[in-house]
């Protein structure tokens, strides 16, 4: 592989990762498997060809770390949102039910 072809995949890589945490910030969940499945199939790729592992991709590396970091931070900030909303959800619900116990009882 040459190293115009090492580049562009760990770029394709970065780029597909910053469009997860965009579509997460949307909650495109849908679209967001989709990607995810092309995600692990070019770091099966860069992984197979050892690209982390060799010091001309360093700084690649550390970037894919970061946005790694960002993409599972705006993840974990979907689920307590998504728990929120659940949350006042059952609460709506028990109260629905104790005032239709109330007049229909």
């Amino acid at each position: 592989m040459s190293a115009n072809d090492e580049k562009a995949l760990l770029e394709e890589l970065a780029s597909r990762i910053e469009g997860q945490i965009e579509l997460v910030r949307k909650g495109s969940f849908g679209v967001l498997a989709r990607l995810t499945d092309e995600c692990q199939r070019l770091v099966a790729k860069i992984k197979s060809a050892g690209l982390l592992d060799k010091p001309e991709h360093k700084t690649r590396r550390k970037h894919l770390a970061k946005l790694y970091q960002d993409l599972q931070l705006a993840l974990s900030m979907q689920k307590d949102a998504v728990g929120e909303e659940l949350k006042s959800t059952r609460k709506g619900r028990r109260t629905l039910a104790a005032y239709r116990s109330n007049f229909t009882g």
